[in-house]
């Protein structure tokens, strides 16, 4: 038996609700040990599986909304998709809306640096984040007009900003 554990723009929207589906379960077993309340709520938006674990009236949920640890908990929960799919996943995490409160973050901070472009600065380098943080920088980049590029390894990969 072979699999493809590479990322393909073709994945089908039935094989993204599959990665959703199979996080879900996954997440809930995770939920359910830790006995932290949580609704979980599955989409598929820009060619991800996205899966959004909201709270249920309880406050339960707020110990695994830090930033570092719904990225640790998207991290197993693609490997618990691609254990049980075979296939590499991309899928997005949320929690309690940390995802929509970060994007807001870093769209502040391509605000502040575009600031500093237009009061004459050639670049503006932005402080080192994830990957994941880099791509909603990029977007936010382009949206607003400017051209971003990565730069750096591992945890030391930041984004700097140019006017276009």
């Amino acid at each position: 038996m072979t699999s493809d554990l590479s990322p393909t723009a073709t994945d089908s929207v039935e094989q993204l609700e599959q990665e959703g589906d199979v996080a879900a379960d996954f997440l809930e077993g995770l939920l359910d040990i830790a006995d932290i309340g949580g609704d979980l709520a599955l989409d598929v938006r820009n060619d991800r599986a996205y899966v959004s674990i909201e709270s249920d009236g309880d406050d339960s949920l707020r110990v695994l909304a830090d930033p570092d640890t719904v990225s640790a908990l998207q991290d197993l929960t693609r490997l618990a998709v691609q254990n049980r799919t075979g296939r590499f996943s991309r899928l997005i995490l949320d929690v309690s809306g940390s995802r929509d409160a970060r994007r807001r973050e870093l769209e502040a901070l391509v605000d502040r640096a575009a600031s500093r472009l237009e009061d004459g600065a050639s670049q503006a380098s932005l402080p080192a984040m994830s990957s994941y943080e880099r791509k909603v920088v990029h977007d936010i980049a382009a949206e607003r007009g400017l051209v971003s590029e990565s730069y750096g390894e591992g945890a030391q990969r930041h984004t700097v900003l140019r006017r276009a």
